[in-house]
């Protein structure tokens, strides 16, 4: 059964969906469930059990979390489009309560008050987490409600891991290196900010495959193009195909991705993991779904992920973001260890390397 999220991130959350709403103008409603009268009946885990059958019941697009802790259920529903308010009402807490009824019967459930609140046509008084919108709440709360044991043992193979890898490729960086150097100006490394888990910009780094100081501004309409399923066909990549900015080096690289090697120096330093979601740019972080927000909230970005060994560029951006959401909700070290073991086969294939 799914867990859900967080009291400090769901607000945090909220907060992030409220500012987008204001500043685009898009509809989202947020479903309060309140479970107060029936917490001095149960146990907290019986509690966080129906919290979990609701978040289960919810769309992939939804956000469900707890909006007071062990009391109060939270579910934010997105992509509602011009759906009314008695609509929303009628379908959403209908269902809600339908399955509040199967999972504690009809007497549990009729002592559980379930309210429906439309944005922006309705106010309600969030208290935010954090100072600045690209700080998700706080770190050491969200990180206290993982299983410490599991994140440390992660922690220690990424260390282990990225330090052998580090070692084993000196020869290989040497010569990357050269071959960079001689056939194109500019530095050897590529240094760009990206967004790491709870939001927090790190300096991510990458063997140089395109010409020295390009504009950006291609890459990022083409993103934005990307998120927004602007884009014809099924071309999910990040990177532009025959992109002329890229140096004849530089396409072997991404051919056969060893311009991400240094990236086992972000693991070293902790800002990565072997395994997890791909850390997004700032600017494709703006234009970002709240749903799509997720992959940074809830996991340390990877090297390699679900998404690298099973689609790449055969998957939409939408169904990338699904398959980092499935990684995340069943995340543990075995299947860490089976994405490692797909990953060089995926490399070989090329598959969506350009």
């Amino acid at each position: 059964m799914s867990r859900i999220m967080d009291e400090p991130l769901f607000k945090r959350m909220l907060l992030l969906e409220r500012r987008r709403c204001e500043r685009t103008g898009a509809r989202f409603a947020l479903m309060l469930i309140d479970l107060d009268d029936l917490s001095r009946q149960m146990t907290a885990e019986a509690i966080g059990e129906v919290g979990s059958a609701v978040g289960a019941s919810m769309r992939e697009t939804d956000v469900t979390g707890w909006y007071r802790q062990a009391s109060v259920i939270g579910v934010i529903l997105t992509t509602l489009g011009e759906t009314g308010r008695e609509a929303i009402e009628s379908v959403v807490v209908g269902r809600t309560k339908m399955i509040l009824s199967l999972s504690l019967g009809v007497a549990k459930a009729d002592q559980i008050d379930v309210s429906c609140h439309i944005f922006p046509e309705d106010e309600l008084t969030v208290q935010p987490g954090g100072k600045n919108d690209r700080t998700f709440g706080s770190d050491d709360r969200a990180l206290d409600a993982q299983n410490k044991l599991s994140t440390a043992a992660k922690r220690a193979i990424d260390f282990v891991g990225s330090l052998f890898a580090v070692i084993l490729f000196i020869p290989v960086f040497a010569v990357i290196a050269i071959l960079i150097k001689t056939t194109s100006k500019g530095p050897v490394f590529f240094r760009q900010k990206r967004v790491g888990q709870f939001g927090r910009e790190f300096t991510f780094l990458k063997f140089r495959s395109m010409v020295a100081n390009n504009d950006p501004a291609r890459h990022r309409e083409y993103v934005r193009k990307l998120i927004n399923r602007e884009l014809d066909g099924m071309d999910g990549t990040y990177k532009i195909k025959d992109d002329p900015r890229v140096t004849p080096v530089g396409r072997w690289l991404r051919k056969t991705s060893m311009d991400e090697l240094p990236q086992f120096i972000n693991v070293l330093s902790g800002n990565m993991s072997l395994v997890g979601p791909r850390p997004p740019l700032p600017y494709e972080f703006e234009d970002y779904s709240l749903w799509h927000r997720r992959r940074i909230l809830e996991a340390k970005p990877g090297i390699t992920g679900a998404w690298q060994v099973g689609g790449r560029s055969r998957t939409t951006f939408d169904d990338m973001v699904r398959m980092d959401l499935r990684y995340i909700r069943n995340q543990s070290l075995w299947l860490d260890v089976k994405i490692l073991l797909k990953t060089p086969f995926a490399v070989l294939r090329g598959n969506g390397a350009f």
